[in-house]
């Protein structure tokens, strides 16, 4: 297998912050090597502001926005090859089918954006779950995708979430 360019979905429920975030943290922790989307089965329609602070300052300067994972499953969208899905509700829900039959994880991290609390309390939980998807995206540019066979693909893929865990407790 050649080091192409390798698309990834990152899907959440409302799109709003950990799949923007993990969007935003591959799409420049990846250089090139690898292409983020996200995307959400009932987006919220807006993505959190602190999210969007997060992704400037770490240097992504696209313009972030929340859609559906529709717009994936068109026959015109990217050739998507991973699927990884970072909260818990979507994790459960049914998906589209995505053409090509794509490698699937799941990466769950707690919400950011359900926190209450006051700001430095909400910006905690932001920088919080930031961290851990970087943790876990720092594991999947680490693996030897050129020399892993799908299957062994897939089995490291779905271990980040684990082995990035019991660093995180």
């Amino acid at each position: 297998m050649s080091m192409r360019s390798r698309n990834v979905l990152f899907l959440c429920t409302g799109n709003s912050a950990r799949s923007v975030m993990a969007e935003a943290l591959l799409n420049v922790l990846g250089a090139g090597r690898f292409r983020a989307y996200s995307a959400g089965s009932l987006p919220s329609g807006k993505v959190q502001p602190i999210a969007a602070e997060l992704a400037r300052a770490f240097g992504y300067d696209k313009p972030l926005r929340s859609k559906s994972w529709d717009e994936f499953a068109q026959a015109d969208s990217p050739a998507i090859d991973m699927v990884i899905t970072v909260c818990d509700n979507a994790a459960g829900e049914v998906c589209p089918i995505w053409p090509g039959q794509p490698l699937t994880a799941h990466w769950g991290v707690p919400d950011p954006a359900s926190v209450d609390g006051s700001e430095d309390e909400r910006r905690r939980a932001f920088q919080s779950a930031w961290t851990m998807l970087r943790r876990r995206i720092e594991l999947l540019l680490a693996l030897p995708l050129d020399k892993l066979d799908r299957a062994a693909t897939q089995r490291q893929l779905r271990d980040i979430a684990e082995s990035a865990s019991a660093h995180e407790h």
